[in-house]
């Protein structure tokens, strides 16, 4: 199988290692990828937002799969080209894609199928936003009804500072704050299918104890020791699949990656946001405990075929990435500074280091280029072994005035994490 992956982050980095792992894989390639996905792919050149441009690099290369990584290029519409070019592409069209691109439609769906999710109102006016911010009181949660890279969120007891980014946003929804750990769960579906995978739980402050902005996340870990046995189950009968079923009631078959970002609330499971792709940073936890092949699931998915698929295989143990971030991330982060140690990192034992926003300086030397830089991924056979291998290896990496979170995983090792 020919394989062609659209992106150039952390998240396609840890897809790109998935597939180079399945035998099946003929031909691997990634546009426009990133200086670590190279080691693994080859690298082409294209405009991921421009679906036709896109659909001809699929032609061109003669691919038997695409798959489409980032948010931004599926709203574009990247997988409705690609279908009318009639290569397979793992991803949902751009209108199934408005699950993620607007959190009022979202919020549509959601009501139509039933899904428990926090009450909320969509707000065009300064005048509507400060009624709806009044309703729920502190703390107060606006969400940019726009894509914005997982940073549209603000959840503050600041009245004013609420009220001035639902003005900075424009249309935004205004929702109840809802208490309880939160978690991230990923599923695949051919549109009718639902298969979950396992669940993450990542970490979107900038700083240590949820301190600081939100960030496009700071760490993940996988799997939950404190989570409910029957979460996933229920997550799937009560959420994933009347979400899918509906949208293809809608005629907008989902076909792609869902994710859903859950809380868990002493009322029960309520979905915080979903999400048209694969999550940024749980995909590099979730993709290495994964032991079956990625390319046949993707492939089934994109084929209308989930189905047919045999209950997944994952390994022993546990997960945890720990993002290192550029200096100023993530307000005004620093770019070209000299990244070293990689190569020790990943000699510590089942470690990855997933390039997020790297690149090559004019004498071929990998520099800073983004605001999430590294994403170090340690697996090992339990929580704790697998957080002090990727902290050992996160300090054998040299990149100046980074920074990242001390504490990914920590309170799950501790025992301090309770559901309602």
């Amino acid at each position: 199988m020919k394989i062609l992956v659209i992106g150039g982050g952390g998240r396609e980095h840890a897809i790109c290692h998935a597939l180079s792992l399945d035998d099946s894989v003929t031909a691997l390639y990634c546009a426009p990828g990133n200086p670590g996905i190279a080691a693994v792919s080859q690298l082409r050149s294209v405009d991921p937002l421009d679906p036709e441009a896109v659909a001809g690099l699929a032609a061109q290369l003669a691919v038997d799969l695409v798959v489409v990584g980032p948010e931004a290029p599926l709203v574009a519409g990247v997988a409705d080209a690609v279908r009318a070019a009639g290569i397979a592409v793992f991803g949902p069209s751009k209108a199934a894609a408005r699950l993620e691109g607007s959190k009022a439609f979202s919020k549509e769906v959601m009501a139509a199928a039933g899904v428990p999710t926090a009450e909320s109102f969509v707000c065009s006016t300064a005048e509507e936003a400060a009624r709806a911010l009044d309703a729920f009181g502190p703390p107060y949660v606006v969400k940019d009804d726009a894509l914005a890279a997982g940073k549209g969120v603000v959840v503050t007891h600041d009245r004013d500072a609420a009220l001035a980014h639902a003005q900075a946003c424009g249309r935004v929804v205004i929702e109840e704050y809802l208490d309880g750990p939160e978690v991230s769960l990923f599923a695949l579906t051919d549109g009718t299918t639902v298969l979950p995978l396992q669940p993450a739980q990542d970490f979107k402050r900038a700083g240590d104890d949820d301190a600081g902005p939100n960030t496009g996340g700071m760490g993940a870990y996988s799997p939950l020791p404190w989570a409910p046995a029957n979460l996933t189950e229920d997550v799937l009968e009560y959420v994933l699949q009347p979400t899918v079923d509906e949208l293809r009631r809608q005629g907008t078959p989902f076909v792609g990656l869902l994710y859903a970002g859950l809380a868990l609330t002493k009322r029960g499971v309520r979905v915080i946001e979903f999400n048209a792709r694969f999550g940024d940073p749980e995909t590099q936890v979730v993709l290495p405990m994964l032991r079956t092949p990625l390319a046949h699931l993707l492939r089934h998915a994109a084929t209308g075929t989930l189905g047919a698929v045999e209950p997944l295989r994952w390994h022993d143990g546990a997960a945890v990435t720990v993002v290192l971030a550029a200096a100023g991330y993530p307000g005004s982060p620093r770019g070209g500074d000299r990244i070293s140690g990689i190569p020790d990192a990943e000699s510590a034992g089942e470690v990855m280091v997933y390039h997020a926003g790297t690149s090559l300086d004019p004498w071929g030397g990998l520099i800073s280029s983004g605001g999430r830089v590294l994403t170090v991924t340690a697996r090992a056979g339990d929580l704790a072994a697998a957080r002090d291998l990727a902290y050992a290896a996160l300090d054998r990496i040299e990149l100046p005035g980074s920074h990242h979170r001390t504490d990914i995983a920590a309170k799950a090792i501790g025992g301090l994490i309770a559901v309602p």
